[in-house]
């Protein structure tokens, strides 16, 4: 993790972030690890969102086969995936 201190809040957010899907964890993890805690407050709402979903959903997101209602949940799944882009 960064050497930021996270609050509470995000404290409880980064516990949720963990999944059961290796999937999943495969595009939420660097995510947490790397950008969480520096991300505007307004990327880290949208992340909070992002959790609400249940994993089938949140695989659906990633794999292109379904969208999230909201556009800055969209943008944040975009976001997530481009950092797994593999090495050329």
């Amino acid at each position: 993790m960064s050497h930021i201190s996270p609050t509470d809040e995000q404290r409880r957010i980064i516990y949720q972030a963990r999944r059961g899907l290796k999937e999943l964890d495969f595009y939420i993890d660097p995510y947490v690890k790397n950008h969480y805690l520096t991300a505007s407050a307004e990327e880290q709402t949208a992340f909070a969102k992002l959790l609400t979903y249940e994993d089938p959903d949140l695989l659906n997101f990633f794999m292109g086969q379904a969208k999230p209602e909201e556009p800055e949940v969209e943008e944040l799944v975009t976001l997530l995936k481009s950092y797994q882009k593999p090495d050329s």
